[in-house]
């Protein structure tokens, strides 16, 4: 009986390392395909935009992050609105001081004191789209830095079709955006600007070339029509949803839009987080897409090759062909990283950090696995439970991020 069971675990691994190796593959091409069409010209259109930012606290390089929007090389009119809970709240001063530096840049600051739901960020977003003065609508996070040509790169998305069949022309209802992280000094952030530029964003240019075009957003940014997000049942839809960024995607895709994929690649702030604030993050966000694709979430089974072909390596007791499958599946692993991480993304910290992909894949797989264990996450210092999308808070226990 030993030995057939460690015949299955060495048949069982050996089938996912190959499958694993497909994935790798695939993502690699899924990035080439996007590569290309990075480089046909874009319409020039370029509407009357309002940049909307929720903002709690004042984080390191948050001035910047906001600085780089306001140097924006575009030909139409765009708008700043900052929301706030409070007055009080440390982000006043910075908005405060980029209106000095830029009295020639419309900036707003606005106080959004409603808590519509349990997503306070979704909550701040509804009250600052009341105020908006264009019809388009920009949301990003902020901490998310930007090229001058941010503006300009994606609301040309809106000016070109993306047609679903030839007879049929599919609207265009929200543009999204690649993005890379930038770390801090500690493990933590390495490993998941890591995990973003070598497994999240080949996984989004997959989805891309499988589906056609994208079926989600991503809250690096988030650039929709106000008609696009009112059939869609609009921000307060959204208010008790943790991935709001995928849920409001998903429903414009689900109200007859599309969404198109801009060529610009922002940057994101990767917190210094220690190790337990890095695993929290991590099991929301695994979590997170359990929760709203279950089947997608199992099928990251196959996403987690170089892993599969560790274990293969123990279970065949170092067999030729094992030794094989584990040289050929780290080779892909790696080609992947730099094919979506460098030359993709153009994000330089991929390289110097290549030596962790090994540990990170590992501890990624666990990761996964904890997924399945539980509804429970814990976000901004709270714990709550997910249930069907939604955030239901427990008052009664607090615990420290």
């Amino acid at each position: 009986m030993p030995h057939v069971l460690a015949l299955a675990v060495e048949i069982f691994t050996t089938v996912l390392t190959v499958a694993g190796m497909a994935y790798f593959l695939a993502s690699m091409i899924a990035a080439r395909i996007y590569l290309r069409s990075r480089r046909a010209p874009l319409p020039t259109f370029a509407p009357g935009v309002s940049v909307l930012k929720s903002l709690k606290g004042l984080d390191p390089g948050m001035l910047d992050a906001f600085r780089s929007h306001c140097r924006q090389d575009y030909a139409g009119e765009f708008e700043l609105l900052f929301g706030i809970s409070s007055f009080d709240d440390p982000a006043v001063s910075a908005v405060e001081r980029l209106k000095i530096e830029f009295p020639h840049v419309a900036i707003s600051l606005i106080e959004c004191p409603e808590r519509l739901g349990a997503n306070g960020k979704v909550s701040t977003l509804f009250q600052l789209a009341i105020h908006a003065r264009y019809d388009y609508l920009l949301i990003n996070d902020s901490d998310i830095t930007v090229s001058p040509r941010y503006l300009e790169r994606v609301m040309a998305c809106f000016g070109a079709q993306n047609p679903q069949s030839a007879s049929k022309p599919a609207r265009i209802g929200m543009v999204t955006a690649l993005y890379r992280g930038r770390t801090h000094d500690t493990l933590g952030s390495r490993i998941e600007a890591l995990g973003i530029a070598s497994d999240f964003m080949p996984g989004v240019l997959l989805s891309r070339m499988i589906e056609g075009s994208l079926k989600f957003g991503l809250g690096s940014t988030l650039a929709v029509h106000r008609d696009a997000l009112d059939e869609a049942g609009g921000l307060i839809a959204l208010v008790d949803q943790l991935a709001d960024d995928h849920q409001m995607g998903a429903r414009i895709v689900k109200a007859g839009y599309s969404i198109a994929l801009s060529p610009e690649v922002v940057e994101t702030a990767i917190p210094a987080y220690n190790w337990r604030g890095f695993i929290d993050h991590q099991l929301r966000w695994a979590r997170t897409v359990r929760d709203a694709s279950p089947g997608g979430y199992i099928g990251l089974i196959f996403t987690h090759g170089f892993a599969w072909a560790l274990l293969n390596l123990i279970a065949s007791g170092l067999s030729p062909l094992s030794l094989w499958l584990f040289g050929m599946s780290f080779f892909l692993r790696l080609a992947q990283a730099m094919t979506v991480g460098a030359e993709v993304l153009g994000d330089h910290q991929v390289l110097p950090s290549l030596w962790l992909l090994p540990f990170r894949d590992v501890v990624q797989m666990r990761i996964w696995i904890a997924g399945f264990a539980g509804n429970t996450i814990v976000w901004r210092g709270e714990k709550f439970q997910l249930q069907k999308g939604k955030l239901l808070r427990d008052q009664s226990i607090r615990t420290k991020q």
